[in-house]
């Protein structure tokens, strides 16, 4: 069993979540919901104080962001969305079948949308990388529990 950043128990057959997606028309709200219900699920949300709900809301929007990019860069969008949990750890992993991974840009255009994506990602999660995967790639990031100080 793993212990949630709110001291509730996890059941292994409930830490990993696997969300087939084809193409890219609403892939970003299906990803969201669906990994706002695993949230949930696993008692991130609701939250229990504020850092635990804006640990949740930085995890909806990296989800976002890996999406958004599948679905502007590779041909035919992102194929999976997979959220594993482990009790100290979250990882957040989107497969496409492009075979170019993602490059964080030194500066996005100044005045141009668009270039802050990854940025996002960087800064918000405590690791980010993209592993090969047949003709494509899976693109993962991982984020710390949340702590929760109502349950110390």
């Amino acid at each position: 069993m793993n212990q949630p950043g709110n001291g509730r128990q996890v059941r292994d057959a409930d830490r990993t979540r696997l969300l087939a997606l084809a193409g890219s028309r609403g892939a970003v709200q299906r990803s969201r919901e669906f990994s706002r219900e695993a949230l949930a699920d696993w008692h991130w949300l609701p939250a229990a104080d504020e850092e635990q709900q804006a640990v949740a809301e930085d995890v909806l929007l990296m989800v976002s962001e890996l999406v958004t990019n599948a679905c502007l860069h590779a041909a035919g969008g992102p194929s999976e969305l997979r959220l594993d949990w482990d009790g100290s750890r979250l990882r957040v992993e989107v497969a496409d079948d492009s075979p170019v991974p993602p490059r964080l840009l030194r500066a996005a255009e100044p005045g141009r949308p668009g270039g802050y994506g990854l940025r996002v990602v960087d800064r918000l999660s405590r690791a980010w990388g993209c592993v090969p995967e047949g003709g494509g790639k899976r693109v993962w990031l991982e984020v710390s529990a949340p702590l929760d100080h109502h349950s110390r």
